[in-house]
């Protein structure tokens, strides 16, 4: 049988560092094993890294992929980005959609180089001061400070909070004020001791919730962290219950009057199985 944890509250309780630890320990494990190869992970550019945070918000992986690379080499630099007139950079960015994230990256790149005059100018490393920015919001901000200069700040989006939410609060609606907020407290709580570590756990968590805890199914046989899984384990349970009522009261059979075949003999040999959310 596979290793049960101590399972994670579902309440607005701290999470007990314990399980933080051993969550953080099973996902990077995971994460090292099974990542896939992106080229923005290759990079520490915090330029490149913005570009690609940028688009792959509202757009699938693999059409990034491709215009991402494209993208880098028209504006190699935030500077180049700055120079150029705003419907370049727009028609670099065509086949993306949501054309206002070019238009925010041309704002933001104007606004960082002095309008192009200061070549050596950098993005900032924190969070705080990269969300006063054009198009940078709390995740943006998050994504840039960990990915590019390797800093311990949390980041949420919809498959990080679908993980949080799962694994650690079941019962908090994501989509209200209240829910958020205690998301993002979880993902702070989880952050591991050091930068380095934190570039890792930050990619884990949203590569865990793409590839295997998605929106439209949970693939818990293939989760590395079920053994702390809430929801996991409240499936789990409710699964067994219902086993058990099924062994300790057989369903009645009755027979009909022609053929005297007993009714309810197939449901008696159905199984029983857990849903996931």
């Amino acid at each position: 049988m596979p290793r049960r944890d101590k399972v994670a509250p579902s309440t607005e309780a701290a999470i007990d560092v314990a399980v933080a630890r051993r969550f953080g320990t099973l996902l990077r494990r995971w994460f090292r094993a099974n990542g896939r190869d992106l080229p923005w992970r290759k990079t520490r550019d915090p330029y490149h890294i913005l570009v690609s945070e940028l688009m792959l918000q509202q757009t699938q992986v693999s059409r990034v992929v491709t215009r991402y690379a494209d993208f880098i080499e028209t504006f190699p630099t935030l500077h180049d980005v700055a120079r150029a007139r705003p419907k370049r950079v727009t028609d670099a960015w065509a086949g993306l959609g949501y054309y206002a994230r070019a238009r925010n990256l041309h704002a933001l790149a104007r606004r960082v180089t002095d309008r192009g005059r200061d070549r050596a100018a950098m993005l900032p490393a924190e969070a705080a001061a990269l969300r006063v920015l054009p198009g940078i919001g709390a995740y943006t901000a998050g994504a840039v400070s960990s990915f590019a200069y390797e800093r311990r700040a949390e980041l949420v989006d919809t498959n990080v909070a679908r993980v949080i939410k799962r694994v650690f609060a079941p019962d908090v609606d994501v989509k209200s004020g209240r829910g958020q907020k205690r998301v993002w407290s979880i993902a702070r709580e989880l952050l591991p001791r050091t930068g380095r570590a934190t570039w890792v756990h930050n990619q884990a968590l949203m590569e865990l919730g793409a590839l295997v805890c998605t929106a439209r199914i949970a693939h818990c046989k293939a989760c590395p962290v079920r053994s702390i899984c809430a929801t996991y384990s409240r499936n789990a349970e409710s699964a067994f219950s219902r086993f058990e009522r099924r062994a300790e009261s057989p369903p009645a059979l009755s027979f009909r009057a022609k053929g005297r075949r007993p009714v309810g003999a197939r449901e008696a040999r159905g199984s029983s199985r857990g849903q996931t959310p």
